[in-house]
């Protein structure tokens, strides 16, 4: 089955978020032990995170790939 550009991006949008997705909770808990993957999801609640530039840096990352995922997504239905 041969998939066209737009479904081969996606697939390595998905790799690269869910890596990011670690790399940020990986920061997240050297900034405070114990943290999930559904704490980081809430920052507000932890200000060491919204404090610290390095976890906002990766966490913007993680964002700008999930748009771009979203925007490919969007297109591709077209």
């Amino acid at each position: 089955m041969n998939r066209t550009p737009i479904e081969d991006a996606i697939a390595e949008l998905d790799r690269a978020i869910e890596q990011q997705r670690d790399r940020c909770l990986e920061l997240a808990r050297r900034l405070r032990p114990g943290l999930t993957a559904d704490d980081i999801s809430q920052p507000h609640d932890y200000p060491e995170l919204l404090g610290n530039w390095h976890w906002n840096y990766e966490d913007g990352m993680l964002a700008g790939l999930v748009v771009a995922q979203l925007t490919l997504r969007r297109v591709g239905r077209k």
